[in-house]
């Protein structure tokens, strides 16, 4: 139950076992063709995609790199340790950043996000991590900023790394520019391959505009893509393979009915934990992750002793808290192929848990209240 690498279906481990093939072959054209449009189908777009073989870091460096040049003003949320480094990113490559920072667990509201357009006539890009992994924070109001990006033909970049898959994210029907995820997230993928769907204005300036570096650089992805169905460097195949499986398990559930397992799997999470005493990290509803809850520990709980007696004894392994909130939350994964199984385990472990550690719990209120939410799938 980690926020990533998440649990993997034994069908898609099962697919890397295929023969390694020639990736300048008609085999490879096949399965490379095959991912691009099952990739297409579950971002909702037309737009190009990229599988680099990469981790969902290399993904968004790719995302940043391709479009940003020294002092091209670039506004950003950022409110944790996954959006820091974005910004980070981005000011490395030159660029000059509007931060609208707000303390772990908030999110700038969409009027703080228009206010900063309002104030910077010249923006060439917003950048936005959809869903903080280390607070479990999601912005809500994705659908709306592209009437702010087109005042000015700005572009528009999304980093999905821990969302995509996991709840709506129509990147053509939001006019997003860039969007990039990890196969190991919502996706339930081995990690190592990161799709990016570029809209055709940023392929244009890409093109134009090619960045200095080789492996990242996305035109050489689109000429090798748009004359012969290739990649410009050897890409991980087994993992495609993986992946190639995983995005079809996706698509057979169908889109709306995975994007409803990932709510009601989250909510039952979030209300049957809450019902034993634990409170969540993120005060506002509304702000809340879908696919990670971040949970504070109750007084007196030492992480690492909670962490791992609930791997030892239960089989159940979450996440700590990133820098700052390090020993104070604890952060719940819930993508994949969550299920109401995984749901009704993971409370019933730290249920017990909590109660071997010396605390009185009412684990029954949390697993009813649970199971009442899963009523719903």
């Amino acid at each position: 139950m980690l926020p990533g690498p998440t649990n993997v279906p034994n069908r898609v481990m099962r697919a890397m076992l295929a023969p390694i093939i020639n990736h300048r072959s008609d085999d490879f054209v096949e399965l490379y063709t095959d991912v691009v449009d099952k990739t297409q189908q579950v971002f909702e777009t037309k737009n190009d995609i990229v599988a680099l073989s990469a981790s969902g870091t290399g993904a968004v460096e790719a995302g940043v790199v391709n479009l940003v040049k020294k002092g091209d003003k670039i506004i950003i949320p950022v409110n944790g340790e996954f959006s820091r480094r974005l910004s980070q990113l981005i000011e490395g490559q030159g660029g000059n950043v509007v931060k609208l920072e707000t303390p772990p667990g908030e999110n700038s509201t969409f009027d703080q996000v228009k206010e900063a357009f309002d104030n910077n006539k010249d923006v060439k890009a917003f950048y936005v991590v959809h869903n903080e992994t280390s607070t479990g924070t999601m912005v809500n109001y994705l659908d709306k900023v592209s009437d702010l990006t087109s005042r000015n033909d700005a572009f528009y970049v999304v980093d999905s790394v821990s969302l995509l898959g996991g709840a709506p994210l129509p990147v053509d029907k939001w006019n997003i520019d860039v969007c990039m995820t990890g196969a190991q997230k919502a996706i339930a993928a081995p990690p190592g391959i990161s799709p990016i769907s570029v809209s055709a204005k940023a392929k244009k300036y890409m093109i134009e505009n090619p960045p200095s570096t080789i492996y990242f650089n996305l035109a050489r992805y689109f000429k090798f893509y748009d004359g012969e169905k290739h990649t410009p460097f050897t890409p991980a195949l087994p993992l495609l393979y993986a992946y190639r499986e995983a995005l079809s398990i996706m698509l057979e559930e169908g889109l709306q009915n995975v994007f409803k397992r990932h709510k009601v799997c989250s909510d039952a999470l979030y209300t049957g934990l809450s019902a034993m005493g634990l409170t969540p990290f993120v005060k506002k509803e509304e702000d809340r992750s879908i696919s990670i809850v971040a949970l504070n520990y109750l007084d007196g709980l030492e992480d690492k002793t909670f962490r791992s007696t609930l791997a030892d004894k239960f089989k159940v392994l979450v996440a700590g808290g990133f820098g700052d909130l390090k020993g104070k939350v604890f952060r719940v994964g819930c993508m994949g192929e969550v299920s109401p199984y995984h749901v009704m385990r993971t409370i019933s472990a730290i249920s017990s848990t909590l109660a071997m550690m010396g605390y009185d719990v009412d684990a029954k209120a949390g697993l009813k209240t649970a199971e009442e939410k899963l009523k719903a799938l």
